[in-house]
């Protein structure tokens, strides 16, 4: 389907979708809005189905979207790949400083961004994984991973990826309490945030399972995935750390399961080399790592059940 498209077209919808707005993708563009809108109705017929819902909030991707965004990714880095054969920048170099919460800049950058500098030994990272946002208009940081998109400000947004989080608890802690059941939970030893420290309200996963605030708590997911490891009561885990935790097991994993997703943001003015490049390669390369820890932890769910 991608392959007849222009180009053109679906380079606005890449950054329309990026962007989760119209003017914020226009602004990067530099291009009007209104040319924006043309061109995505233009691209909607051609795919035969809407690729944004719009509401006040936004510009969000559909179904047919989400499926026509990795062609589009693909197309991009053909376009990117051309141009860098062309004009002799294969090769990335410079310092980039990237923010993260402390659970993705633990458990997944690690691996991202010694691969890429494999790939461009003269690029320098700095790994800022603090668990509170960073301020991107004091440069804190170039590039900045976060799970809420930013709604305000001269930035450039993209969501990344979703991933999964469920509760899970120490296979020791389980065989001292027993099969843990919905009512039983309100009664466990629950591991979570510091309430009043929450810095992103999609972090308030407690809440959102109806459990409570937590018997010991953390500003950490860091800290949080440690407590439960040693055993101190069951709480919310990534997907994508569990694989480092054989010892934890899931619990009520049919119901008590909840999905974020995270997004990439960089200002408006940081879209030259090497920011601009390495935002495309740092998303591709979690959105991998994520799938395939997340993989791995399903395969060794399903062995457990087996």
């Amino acid at each position: 389907m991608a392959g007849a498209m222009d180009w053109g077209d679906l380079r606005i919808f890449l950054n329309v979708a990026r962007a989760g707005s119209l003017t914020e993708a226009a602004r990067t563009l530099r291009l009007d809005p209104a040319t924006l809108s043309r061109r995505i109705k233009r691209l909607e017929r051609e795919a035969g189905a809407a690729l944004f819902l719009k509401s006040p909030q936004g510009y969000a991707l559909t179904g047919a979207g989400q499926g026509l965004l990795p062609h589009a990714e693909g197309m991009e880095a053909q376009a990117r790949a051309g141009t860098a054969a062309l004009t002799g920048t294969e090769r990335l170099a410079g310092r980039v400083r990237v923010g993260a919460p402390d659970g993705i800049g633990t458990h997944v950058l690690p691996r991202v961004c010694t691969a890429l500098r494999a790939a461009h030994p003269e690029l320098r990272f700095d790994i800022v994984a603090l668990p509170r946002l960073l301020d991107l208009s004091r440069r804190e940081a170039d590039l900045a991973i976060t799970i809420s998109a930013p709604v305000s400000g001269r930035l450039v947004v993209r969501r990344i990826c979703d991933y999964g989080l469920g509760l899970a608890a120490h296979r020791d802690w389980l065989a001292r309490h027993g099969p843990v059941t919905r009512d039983s939970l309100r009664e466990a030893d629950r591991v979570g945030y510091i309430p009043d420290m929450i810095f992103d309200p999609e972090l308030d996963h407690l809440a959102e399972l109806g459990l409570g605030a937590p018997d010991i708590a953390s500003n950490s997911a860091n800290l949080q995935w440690a407590l439960i490891r040693a055993g101190a009561g069951v709480g919310v885990v990534h997907d994508f750390m569990r694989p480092e935790a054989p010892e934890l097991v899931p619990v009520l994993p049919e119901t008590a399961r909840l999905s974020r997703s995270f997004h990439l943001v960089r200002h408006a003015d940081a879209d030259g080399a090497p920011f601009g490049a390495v935002a495309d390669l740092l998303a591709e390369g979690i959105r991998a790592e994520i799938a395939q820890l997340e993989a791995s932890a399903a395969v060794r769910d399903r062995d457990a059940q087996a």
